[in-house]
């Protein structure tokens, strides 16, 4: 395995940087983990700001309804429409970003919700033929609505899926060209490939407790006729007769099946898949991947850079007393450079440097600062921190990311080894009859040590700015015009 993993890694030095933009998800089954629960992690891959949220459970009037498609801004335009709101919404955790591809804001790849159930949000381009099929306007959910609908109401992985097809199927679905989802509960997980076209496509893959998933991008691949019979698959009744009717596939041939080849792009898993995918297999093999293992995939060079736009791992575990146990860790930017934070289903605080700013905001660089906002605005950005921790370690990663990396992972290993006292403080008082001092705990935690967060990346940055300008230099850009790029290069540590 490790000689495998090593030829991929040589492999992937020869190749162009890798698609930008993309995002990630990553799932370990629960039979393949250190302590039998299920891991998922990765990040969004967007341009524009990204700050923390834990959205309260709330009731709904009757009748209630909520916004959701794209503009006629959008690369593919659409129209606006309304749609049913629930009584009843859950309790999320979850990263907002402002801006993607005219979707109106805030924008949302998921999280974690109170029933247990995590999701990522990752790309999968569509077929041209597909893509050029989307009528104008379009109209229906777009991929973070049906994340953030699938926090809201989702009690397991599997109903999560079923949430968001048949709302695909009543309502249509508006696209940027293509998506995909992965949703994750304590036992199982699904992939979720959704189409552009305005054709209603979409098919859904169970992850069973012995697998292993890495999307970058999302695929689905072979899937067998009758799927609509078997307990593994979910899709549109359609999914198997629109390729026929396009001349894309003919059911005579004996071919399988193929969902990436003929509804996508056709090229299935990226390198940095591979490498990753045989690191997760390798460590199953040998004791069970743990948090600590999922936070280092998450973390990788290869994928972990300027265009993540947070990190987040998910612990789904077995036998938890209460749902204020589930624990979501969030790294506030590309984790390449920021630290995982721990965060409880019970808490309900976000220190004001992680929650929004101006910094990369949509529309916030026309317009001048409210009296309101300047307090919040006053505080230091986590993500703006970390940001200029990545750009000074990324511009000589061999001499800098090493002793990153070493400090984040020492960071997250206390982190890590505190986590079963506060549990056990928080238990106590919940046995004790007094669950709001339990939450309180699990607030306390978590500020503390996201203000133990913002310290390191000061000391980091700090000892790491002094260092570059000495022994690497200032060096003045080639072209004053040109900040940034949506297409590359961009900026990794690799």
């Amino acid at each position: 395995m490790k000689c495998l993993m090593h030829a991929l890694i040589a492999s992937l030095a020869l190749l162009p940087a890798l698609q930008a933009m993309a995002s990630y998800g990553i799932y370990v089954g629960k039979n393949l983990t250190a302590d039998g629960s299920v891991l998922i992690g990765g990040t969004g891959e967007e341009v524009s700001s990204h700050w923390l949220e834990i959205v309260p459970r709330q009731t709904h009037r009757e009748g209630a309804t909520i916004t959701v498609g794209v503009d006629g801004k959008a690369t593919y335009p659409g129209r606006l429409i309304e749609i049913p709101q629930v009584r009843t919404t859950a309790k999320y955790i979850t990263m907002s970003y402002s801006d993607y591809e005219g979707f109106p804001p805030p924008l949302t790849n998921g999280g974690l919700n109170e029933h247990g159930v995590a999701a990522r949000d990752i790309w999968a381009p569509s077929r041209s033929e597909l893509a050029a099929m989307t009528p104008n306007p379009q109209t229906g959910p777009n991929y973070s609505d049906l994340s953030r609908i699938a926090m809201e109401r989702a009690t397991t992985a599997r109903e999560a899926v079923q949430i968001i097809g048949s709302l695909m199927d009543e309502y249509g679905y508006s696209t940027y060209g293509g998506n995909s989802h992965m949703f994750a509960d304590k036992n199982e997980g699904w992939v979720v490939f959704n189409f552009a076209g305005g054709n209603g496509l979409w098919i859904a893959e169970r992850l069973g407790p012995d697998e292993v998933r890495m999307s970058y991008p999302g695929y689905i691949e072979e899937i067998p006729l009758d799927f609509q019979e078997r307990d593994d698959y979910m899709g549109s009744q359609n999914f198997i007769s629109f390729a026929v009717n396009q001349g894309w596939y003919d059911p005579d041939s004996g071919e399988p099946f193929n969902a990436n080849e003929i509804y996508g792009n056709g090229q299935g898993r990226s390198e940095a898949v591979r490498i990753i995918e045989a690191r997760a297999l390798e460590d199953a093999a040998n004791g069970g991947v743990t948090l600590r293992d999922m936070m280092d995939y998450v973390r990788d060079p290869l994928i972990a850079g300027d265009p993540a736009g947070y990190g987040q791992v998910a612990h789904l575990r077995q036998n938890i007393p209460w749902s204020d146990f589930l624990s979501l860790w969030v790294a506030p930017t590309g984790s390449v450079t920021a630290p995982f934070v721990p965060y409880w289903m019970g808490g309900t605080d976000v220190l004001p440097e992680y929650r929004k700013h101006r910094y990369l905001t949509k529309g916030e660089a026309t317009r001048f600062v409210t009296p309101d906002f300047s307090v919040q605005e006053a505080s230091q950005f986590a993500g703006r921190l970390f940001k200029r921790l990545m750009y000074y370690t990324c511009d000589a990663p061999d001499r800098f990311l090493p002793e990153v990396t070493e400090a984040l992972t020492a960071f997250e290993n206390e982190s890590m080894m505190q986590v079963e006292y506060i549990e056990e403080r928080a238990t106590a008082l919940y046995i004790a009859g007094e669950p709001g001092m339990a939450r309180d705990v699990f607030n306390d935690h978590s500020s503390v040590r996201a203000e133990d967060a913002l310290q390191l990346g000061e000391a980091l940055l700090g000892s790491i700015e002094a260092r570059h300008r000495l022994l690497e230099g200032y060096r003045e850009p080639a072209d004053w015009q040109t900040i940034s790029t949506r297409s590359g290069p961009n900026v990794f540590c690799r």
